[in-house]
């Protein structure tokens, strides 16, 4: 492989965030008319399932990951060698 467990590690992390932040809003509706009384917030979901965005963001974000891993293996994108010329 042409790039190492952290960058491997860190580029998992960054399409988790970005898959989250992409998920997040499915499923919530704001259907809601009357006031809050309970302390919530006007466009607080009822229901946000978490756990169900969590894992669902997981292997989506899991596909991608294989899928980027798969472009920089094969060469269709490189990533810059950082690493300074060895005198």
């Amino acid at each position: 492989m042409p790039i190492g467990i952290v960058t491997m590690l860190g580029v998992y992390i960054i399409c988790w965030w970005t898959v989250l932040f992409a998920v997040l809003p499915l499923g919530t509706s704001q259907e809601r008319h009357e006031a809050p009384t309970d302390g919530a917030q006007w466009g607080a979901p009822d229901k946000p399932d978490l756990k169900r965005k969590f894992i669902t963001t997981t292997w989506v974000s899991a596909l991608l990951w294989l899928l980027v891993m798969g472009l920089v293996y094969i060469g269709w994108m490189p990533l810059p060698d950082l690493a300074p010329p060895v005198p």
